[in-house]
């Protein structure tokens, strides 16, 4: 499976859900990052971890796919 099928393969509720969080993490954090007024170096420092952090599970997120074909019968391989 390349990654383009696997963008476009459905995605299980959970990463659904993670990947609005993350995609609200994201979001939040430019928004303090590209907020009019000065704001402390901690807060500019946490949205930047927060814009990171949400992208970067955002994107983890949408890759997760449900697999129907595989069924894992607990056997080693």
């Amino acid at each position: 499976m390349n990654l383009i099928e696997r963008v476009k393969a459905p995605t299980p509720k959970f990463f659904r859900v993670l990947r609005i969080i993350g995609l609200a993490l994201a979001a939040a954090g430019g928004v303090l990052l590209t907020a009019p007024v000065a704001l402390p170096v901690g807060v500019i420092t946490v949205a930047g971890y927060l814009t990171v952090a949400g992208s970067v599970m955002s994107a983890v997120s949408q890759t997760a796919v449900q697999d129907v074909d595989a069924v894992d019968d607990g056997s080693a391989h």
